[in-house]
């Protein structure tokens, strides 16, 4: 986007190891954070691509600053605000990257092929690999296009490398980066009240090595409702790309309530699993059925004598410690 408007790329939080492989293997630099650019010019102009709700803003972003959207989700009740007409671009695709290929084409852009790959690698991803419930004609007519431009032998096999690489890579990271790798948060409106919720998604080839850690997890979970008291749910989603199925993580009483709401089924005997077959986007699976359970008069248990809110059913074995970076560059608890 950056490219194709004339502006300068940047980066609203850390990059996850898909991403990492993608700029390697393309040969495209990681753009720099977008703190450091607003540092040097506040008052810069910022487009905001794949996403336009408040609760994922970076906080260094304001949002007088904003002259720009490009996106593919649904304008919810915390869409942002600006006091003068913005550029927006929002289509009911796939990918944002297919919205900047096509661009690039309909204004007869040239397209670089380093860029022309990290779009077709970022359509592989949010579609995987044009499976995903979400994808549309578009994504596979723009990545049919990419394909042929880039010289790509076999498409599948690139889908396949690039998901492996980022599953291998899983394994090795912390529970504070599983949780927080690829975490969005929602506000969700009732009738009577407003509810924030965290949604963290793992997708990978190998489900069962995440499931695996779900005991390490569950205490960063339960941390991010510790760290942030507007949060009142936190959900962690296992997405299995290749059979096209997830896991729910349930960390709390609550969790557990607002799921079953949500999705029906039955929370597994450990209380902490429970299945969503076939379900895989968080756009189109995850998040619609939690909009209609709070529409529909969902309400968290209320466990306090004097009727507020518990956020969780137990809050024990939440690490409280600073999150700090070890000499291999993994984020970790300070007492860990």
């Amino acid at each position: 986007a950056a490219h194709l408007y004339g502006g300068a790329p940047a980066r609203a939080s850390e990059i996850n190891t898909e991403t990492e492989f993608a700029l390697n293997l393309w040969g495209v630099d990681l753009p720099p954070p977008v703190e450091e650019l607003l540092a040097a010019t506040p008052d810069r102009n910022v487009c905001l691509v794949d996403f336009q709700q408040q609760s994922q803003l970076n906080k260094a972003i304001p949002m007088g600053n904003i002259v720009g959207v490009i996106d593919h989700h649904a304008l919810q009740s915390n869409t942002i605000v600006t006091e003068k007409p913005i550029f927006v671009d929002i289509r009911p695709w796939g990918c944002m990257s297919s919205i900047i290929a096509h661009s690039f084409a309909v204004q007869e852009r040239y397209l670089p092929k380093n860029i022309a790959g990290m779009l077709l690698s970022a359509i592989l991803s949010d579609t995987l690999n044009l499976k995903s419930p979400t994808t549309t004609a578009w994504d596979e007519r723009v990545a049919a296009m990419l394909v042929q431009y880039l010289g790509v032998d076999d498409i599948n096999e690139l889908a396949a490398t690039q998901f492996r690489a980022k599953s291998r890579a899983l394994s090795l990271m912390t529970p504070y980066s599983l949780v927080n790798g690829d975490m969005k948060q929602f506000k969700f409106t009732g009738a009577d009240d407003s509810y924030t919720v965290a949604y963290s998604v793992i997708e990978t080839t190998d489900a069962e090595a995440s499931l695996a850690r779900v005991l390490d997890i569950l205490p960063e979970m339960r941390a991010v409702k510790a760290d942030d008291p507007s949060v009142h749910a936190m959900l962690l989603a296992v997405v299995d790309i290749v059979n096209l199925t997830s896991t729910l993580v349930i960390c709390g009483r609550v969790e557990a309530s607002l799921a079953v709401a949500a999705y029906g089924g039955s929370i597994e005997a450990d209380g902490h699993l429970l299945r969503l077959p076939g379900l895989v986007s968080r756009k189109k699976d995850f998040i619609p059925p939690l909009t209609k359970a709070v529409k529909d008069g969902w309400q968290p248990p209320r466990l306090s004598t004097d009727g507020t809110l518990n956020k969780s059913t137990s809050m024990t074995d939440i690490p409280h410690s600073e999150v700090i970076v070890t000499p291999e560059g993994k984020l970790v608890r300070a007492d860990d």
